[in-house]
């Protein structure tokens, strides 16, 4: 990863944040994103290496503006080497209740914003010979789950759109690895969004007990590098993957 440009973004916490220690631990220039700028320069300074670190912050949901984002962090170093989606909201509400700008809110983030940012890179990346893309989906990206409806179909969206995009681009060089954590102890559960768009404010059991962010960036920096083309990332609630297979119909309660 020595002077590879990585562009990560929901850098200012969680999976996004570890993944900035490790990459940047691996001598890699970084370029991180994320709404929250106060954040992004805190964990800047928390780098061994922060000169290699370019602040670049964004909105996910500012669907509108990402190309010229991609534009601008593609001027910082001359080229996007690899592209890191972690930026993402999750969802607590119940299908029926929750409106409609929640929805939409929801798949801006998690799925508009990963797709256009993705797409905005590509050509630079092709141009120098290929690149990695990474996605950060979800277990229930693979299955839905109570409670999670919108989310799930925003998760299940970056996989078919990947999973396609990546058959386009097999002699292109472009390797894509889509990741799906399961209970991660990260803020993910503070900020979702309840059926009125309101964060919930409160952490669930599972993640304050789920995997720390830090091993989960390494595991995810290690399928990276073995250009795994999907990774499961967690405890035994990787196991409802299989589960789900077997028992399809039964209800499972994971984030």
């Amino acid at each position: 990863m020595n002077n590879k440009v990585i562009w990560i973004t929901g850098a200012s916490s969680g999976i996004g944040e570890a993944l900035v220690y490790e990459y940047n631990k691996a001598g890699a220039k970084l370029i991180i994103s994320s709404r929250n700028r106060d954040e992004l320069f805190r964990v800047k300074a928390n780098c061994k290496n922060p000169v290699n670190i370019h602040v670049l912050s964004l909105d996910l949901e500012d669907t509108a503006n990402l190309n010229g984002k991609a534009e601008e962090a593609i001027r910082i170093y001359g080229r996007i080497d690899m592209l890191i989606n972690s930026g993402g909201i999750s969802q607590r509400g119940l299908a029926l209740e929750t409106d409609l700008e929640t929805e939409q809110r929801l798949m801006n983030v998690n799925f508009w914003g990963t797709a256009i940012l993705s797409k905005a890179v590509l050509p630079n990346m092709i141009a120098n010979g290929g690149g990695n893309i990474v996605c950060i989906s979800s277990l229930v990206g693979k299955f839905g789950t109570r409670m999670r409806s919108a989310y799930s179909a925003s998760k299940h969206a970056l996989h078919g759109y990947f999973d396609s995009l990546r058959s386009e681009m097999y002699d292109k060089k472009i390797n894509i690895t889509i990741v799906c954590p399961g209970f991660i102890k990260t803020k993910v559960t503070l900020n979702a969004l309840t059926a009125n768009g309101s964060p919930q404010g409160t952490m669930d059991s599972a993640q304050e007990n789920g995997m720390s962010a830090e091993e989960c960036a390494k595991q995810i920096v290690q399928a990276v590098k073995s250009n795994k083309e999907e990774v499961y990332i967690g405890g035994k609630e990787v196991k409802g993957i299989l589960f789900k297979k077997v028992f399809p119909f039964k209800i499972l309660q994971i984030p």
